[in-house]
């Protein structure tokens, strides 16, 4: 990942933490909210301004900011300004605790963020989820799911993946002809053999071994996996695909799916939107408008 950020949401200049709890104050107090306020000022401070703004607000009034955002909005706007109060590895600690909570398992959520995080990123969430909820996610997630599924995420939480450290041509080719042997080759699919490689090798290494798949094979390793795999595994394995080849990419779909056809699935929208807003959201942009000829702004709008 790039060390700069690509995010459009940036820290705001000049920033008084004190003056925007005090506005925002006044926009929930009394009869009515003044929706407006609440908006312009939390979708333009960052998340780290956003926490000083909390604390300010604690300080000024002796209320808790979240929860007065609560009472006083309702709905999916509700849930975007409380998602935006959320601090980037709390965010997706509690996407996550959801996702496994009460009758059934939103494998969807499970498979997005897990595909999607560095190593370094899926070691905070884990921290940060035990902390928060005093229980290992890997625990949690293992008793909630079953099968090469459960697998592959828990090689996912492992975050061991290799570092980007060159790249090895001999071992190269070998991982590309273990798959093809894997799957195509072979009656029925040793899904470990995907498991183990597209959950343990470096991004540039795998990188080299789709190519290298490609030209052994004459498929892209996508096809392979649609036609070798079904179900949450299925998906699990072509979204740990698309991240590696582009996680800016892979946003793109995933909010354009989130929008297409009739109804919009708003949990998504609102879980990507507020996730990369301050990561790549100007590059999920680009791939938007390049892979679906018209703008994220247009079809949210």
């Amino acid at each position: 990942m790039a060390k700069y950020m690509r995010g459009t949401v940036t820290a705001f200049a000049p920033f008084d933490a004190r003056a925007d709890a005090e506005a925002l104050r006044k926009a929930m107090k009394g009869i009515g909210t003044d929706e407006e306020t609440v908006l312009t000022i939390l979708t333009t401070r960052n998340n780290a301004q956003r926490q000083e703004i909390a604390s300010a607000f604690k300080t000024l009034f002796g209320r808790d900011l979240v929860d007065d955002l609560k009472s006083e909005l309702t709905g999916k706007f509700e849930t975007l300004m409380v998602s935006l109060m959320r601090p980037a590895y709390i965010f997706d600690a509690h996407a996550l605790k959801h996702a496994i909570k009460g009758a059934g398992t939103n494998e969807k959520v499970l498979t997005e963020i897990l595909a999607s995080r560095t190593p370094a990123e899926v070691q905070n969430i884990k921290q940060v989820y035990q902390q928060e909820y005093e229980a290992s996610l890997e625990d949690k997630i293992t008793g909630e799911t079953s099968g090469h599924f459960q697998r592959l995420l828990v090689v996912l939480l492992q975050a061991n993946r290799d570092p980007d450290v060159g790249v090895d041509e001999a071992l190269v080719e070998q991982d590309a002809q273990v798959l093809f042997r894997a799957g195509e080759l072979k009656w029925g699919t040793d899904e470990e053999k995907f498991i183990t490689i597209l959950g343990t090798r470096s991004v540039s290494h795998l990188r080299r071994v789709f190519d290298k798949y490609m030209t052994i094979s004459g498929f892209q390793i996508e096809e392979t996996i649609d036609r070798e795999t079904s179900g949450d595994l299925e998906k699990l394995l072509l979204a740990v695909v698309k991240c590696i080849r582009s996680v800016p990419a892979y946003f793109a779909e995933t909010l354009y799916y989130s929008m297409k056809g009739a109804g919009t699935d708003d949990d998504t929208l609102i879980r990507v939107m507020v996730s990369r807003s301050e990561v790549d959201l100007l590059d999920i942009r680009r791939e938007f408008r390049k892979n679906f000829a018209k703008s994220l702004y247009q079809m949210i709008q």
